[in-house]
């Protein structure tokens, strides 16, 4: 039987993770980490509009909330995707996708996402 946590040890836990990508594009390189659970609910309340996954700079946005310094410190604020959205498409995909697989954001998520969303905006309706 596994070990029974207590709030101390879950909160003392170093649970976020980075890994180190190569940007020739931007020549150097940055580390990609794990988005908080609230980075994530921002994220997806922000990408999940209207019932349906909204792409317009899907990748900057990621890319805002997991890209940081090797302390750990975020170098962009969220509002800095619009910023990010300029730079090389070539250079987004690669950061982009280390953040989707570190953070297990998988295309069947974004699937499920839209699902749930267009599902719950029709029990909803009704009551407005």
């Amino acid at each position: 039987m596994s070990k029974i946590l207590t709030k101390d040890e879950i909160l003392k836990a170093d649970d976020s993770k980075s890994e180190f990508v190569e940007v020739p594009e931007w020549g150097g390189a940055v580390y990609v980490s794990t988005m908080t659970a609230k980075e994530r609910d921002i994220f997806e309340a922000d990408v999940y509009r209207g019932g349906k996954v909204e792409m317009a700079n899907l990748r900057a946005k990621l890319v805002a909330l997991t890209v940081v310094d090797k302390e750990g410190r975020k170098l962009f604020q969220y509002k800095d995707a619009e910023l990010l959205g300029k730079k090389s498409a070539r250079a987004l995909d690669r950061l982009f996708a280390v953040a989707q697989r570190i953070n297990g954001l998988t295309k069947e998520d974004i699937e499920d996402l839209a699902k749930n969303s267009n599902s719950g905006q029709g029990e909803n309706s009704s009551s407005a």
